[in-house]
């Protein structure tokens, strides 16, 4: 090993979070890292942190903060399920996710829904644990960023047909902003 070389202690791993930042990214490219932290609830750091950790995982390029969509989408599809699996728990009121929430109405039919827990929520459903803690504010911060997250989980909880509908979903939310 060269003097100049730097051993990593730790190996780095995603964390749920980055994928969020990346969905908004997505979304809205030319974001500062003070209006992405705003619209998903994050501070700054975590948000610049995200972006580097993305950037390792080649799912953007971090130089320029734009995420490598067909990358991105196939994680999501294949990778997120495996990496972040769902946590279920009792029911509970809280915020439509997954095949309960708005892009799915219609289209899927559902025998109980799936909310992220939230006092302040509006349905009743099985509880799911968001990908982020912030999650349960997305329909009133960030409503397209709501979607998206509401159809990653369904690619997280879904059955095959159901993750069928959610890439999709999300492939047509993606390629807007693009």
């Amino acid at each position: 090993m060269n003097s100049g070389d730097v051993l990593m202690t730790r190996q780095l791993t995603l964390r749920p979070s980055d994928l969020v930042v990346a969905c908004q990214l997505t979304l809205s490219i030319d974001s500062s890292f003070a209006s992405l932290a705003s619209g998903i609830g994050l501070s700054t750091g975590e948000c610049h942190n995200a972006v580097r950790r993305l950037g390792m995982a080649s799912l953007m390029n971090a130089m320029t903060r734009r995420p490598v969509v067909d990358l991105l989408v196939r994680f999501l599809v294949f990778g997120a399920p495996h990496a972040f699996p769902p946590m279920l728990g009792p029911s509970t009121i809280g915020v439509p996710t997954a095949q309960s929430s708005p892009p799915f109405e219609g289209s899927i039919a559902e025998d109980g829904g799936l909310v992220w827990p939230d006092a302040d929520g509006t349905a009743r459903g099985l509880a799911l644990t968001p990908l982020f803690t912030r999650a349960a504010e997305l329909p009133r911060r960030n409503p397209p960023l709501y979607e998206v997250a509401a159809i990653i989980d369904t690619l997280r909880v879904g059955n095959a047909r159901e993750k069928k509908i959610a890439e999709e979903l999300l492939r047509e939310r993606f390629s807007r902003s693009t």
